[in-house]
């Protein structure tokens, strides 16, 4: 099987489980040394690299909380002492609420945490790969379905992946003459733990039931959008959202 990211070094944040460890585990198995990020789980983080390097590709576990500024920038480091230049950066880090909360009930320190992973850890994130990454790179943030949807409850969730893609757009332009493309994946419903914290299996149907293809999402499904994104084949999508939720909307 042709490794068509041979060569490549690829930071994934949050790659401990979910959504993040299905794409690091997908840019491993494409032949790309894969940086694991993580904020807690270590167990589950050196799970992921164990499995990247069974496909035949080196990985690294490295934590960090995003939303800081010198852990991302030792993302970067030890991802260049170990590998060398960084050519993929994936923003998947991100939390949630464990249930839909109207604006009247969201709490300053739940705002505040949202916004300051979901929307400052990516933008230390882009700022650092602005600042460092290796021409003909690829970034891809994950952004959320919620977006254009507009659901009750998600208002803060869903204005900080606004934030992202707005990050995503502009980006793609600042960074025009280096040949980076910038995108973000917005996924609709994913069986993850993040997803079903809070949500009884009658929500979660229900969820399931608003897609034509009547079924959540997998992680899987997500990680293959992504891996074609940052592929050879994906050099001409550009500061796009790609709604990968299965025609939710």
């Amino acid at each position: 099987m042709t490794k068509t990211l041979a060569g490549k070094v690829a930071i994934v944040t949050g790659a401990s489980r979910g959504i993040g460890r299905a794409i690091a585990e997908q840019l491993g198995a494409d032949g790309a040394s894969v940086v694991v990020n993580y904020a807690k789980s270590e167990k589950k983080a050196l799970e992921a690299v164990s499995a990247i390097e069974s496909s035949g590709s080196k990985s690294v576990a490295v934590r960090g909380d995003v939303s800081r500024t010198e852990e991302i920038q030792r993302l970067f480091r030890v991802a260049g002492e170990r590998f060398g230049p960084v050519d993929i950066l994936v923003n998947n880090a991100g939390i949630a609420t464990e249930r839909t909360i109207p604006v009247s009930d969201i709490t300053d320190e739940q705002f505040d945490r949202l916004f300051a992973v979901n929307v400052r850890g990516t933008f230390m994130a882009l700022r650092e790969a602005s600042r460092h990454m290796a021409n003909g790179g690829r970034i891809i943030n994950l952004s959320s379905t919620v977006v254009p949807m507009g659901l009750p409850g998600y208002s803060v969730y869903a204005g900080t992946k606004a934030a992202v893609d707005i990050f995503t757009r502009i980006l793609s332009k600042e960074l025009e003459g280096r040949n980076i493309t910038v995108n973000a994946v917005a996924p609709g419903p994913v069986d993850t733990d993040l997803f079903n914290q809070g949500k009884t299996a009658e929500i979660r149907q229900r969820m399931a039931d608003m897609c034509p293809l009547k079924r959540l999402g997998t992680p899987e499904d997500i990680a293959r959008v992504v891996a074609f994104l940052v592929s050879d084949g994906g050099g001409w999508v550009n500061g796009q959202i790609i709604r990968a939720n299965g025609g939710m909307v």
